[in-house]
């Protein structure tokens, strides 16, 4: 895939990630593990959807403007391997939301990627 769909790609993900996190919060199911987030989100929705929006806008145009160093190559691929985790995350608070997996799933997949993380520091 070349860069600059890949910069794309990652601002994209970026957006989905803001309005996503915006619904979740609003509706009571998640909150946002970003403190400084977190207190934009508090502020409004407009400020904390500029700040996201900007800061993946930032960086999808850095990595696209020095795609031609290694350094930004693996920067974003290891960014996008980040946010598709981070749509997972989405996916299943979205089922568990929903009704479709029990809060007990949700914490054994908690317990079980707290310990794989732990292992892996």
């Amino acid at each position: 895939m070349q860069l600059s769909r890949q910069a794309l790609l990652l601002f994209s993900l970026n957006f989905l990630d803001a309005v996503m996190t915006i619904y979740w919060v609003h509706n009571g199911f998640a909150s946002e593990g970003n403190q400084l987030m977190a207190s934009l989100l508090d502020a409004g929705y407009i400020p904390f959807l500029a700040v996201k929006l900007a800061v993946g806008a930032a960086a999808a145009t850095v990595l696209w403007h020095w795609s031609n160093l290694r350094l930004a190559k693996f920067g974003l691929t290891f960014a996008l391997i980040a946010y598709i985790g981070l749509m997972g995350v989405h996916f299943l608070t979205g089922l568990s939301a929903f009704g479709f997996i029990s809060e007990t799933a949700i914490n054994n997949f908690s317990d079980w990627s707290n310990t794989l993380f732990a292992f892996l520091s």
